[in-house]
């Protein structure tokens, strides 16, 4: 009786495993090969495997997802984004929960890669804050700051708390007594904190289109239109 041939076992593929330490090259590879719905991130040259989202970041997203999403069809040159990849410098590769962007032809100062990816800073990240504050606060803040993003905002979900940087100062800001967050990058982009942790739809969409109407954002767009690239 014939004997059956023993298969050698394959040889596992390449993995990514939290406090990995590594080159942004070297984590682009082997993430590009991880199934498509895992998603990890390199802040710092330190890998940070995601944990999975409860109930308050996903009723947080959507909210801010369509603020940004009304302030970019309302202004010309500026791209919004959801949980995309960001190629950021040698150790960093972050993925944020949403960033806006001045497209490159409009004078903005992140590219397109020949394969789709943003690199460089987007001008504004929002990330939402509940099991990753920490990281959150402090090492993806340092890493944005470094790699020049321009502002920061972090919707702290145990605090209920809207929380403002300017990261070209590296500091944080204070936000306006009337509890709305007036972004300095994207004039007209106003944000109610309260109104969002409440989900208070009517009156997040009421303190947009203030800030669509003000004279600021007008001038924001001209702008936009005057450095536009043919």
């Amino acid at each position: 009786m014939a004997s059956i041939p023993k298969v050698p076992p394959q040889a596992a593929g390449p993995e990514l495993h939290n406090g990995d330490r590594m080159t942004r090259e070297e984590f682009h590879r082997i993430y590009e090969q991880m199934p498509e719905d895992f998603k990890a991130e390199l802040i710092g040259g330190i890998v940070y495997v995601a944990s999975p989202l409860k109930r308050p970041h996903g009723i947080t997203h959507p909210p801010l997802t369509t603020l940004l999403y009304l302030y970019k069809a309302r202004t010309p040159g500026v791209e919004a984004a959801d949980n995309a990849t960001v190629l950021l410098g040698d150790e960093e590769e972050p993925q944020p929960d949403l960033f806006l962007r001045i497209l490159p032809e409009f004078g903005g100062q992140s590219r397109t890669t020949s394969d789709d990816y943003v690199a460089g800073p987007p001008e504004l990240i929002i990330e939402i804050a509940h099991s990753s504050r920490a990281v959150d606060l402090h090492a993806k803040r340092r890493d944005y700051t470094r790699n020049g993003v321009l502002e920061y905002l972090v919707a702290c979900l145990r605090e209920r708390q809207l929380r403002w940087f300017d990261l070209r100062g590296d500091r944080e800001l204070e936000v306006d007594s009337d509890g709305v967050v007036r972004t300095r990058v994207f004039p007209g982009l106003w944000i109610h904190g309260e109104a969002l942790f409440t989900d208070d739809s009517d009156r997040l969409l009421a303190t947009l289109n203030e800030g669509l109407a003000a004279p600021e954002h007008a001038a924001f767009v001209q702008k936009l239109a005057a450095a536009r690239q043919p």
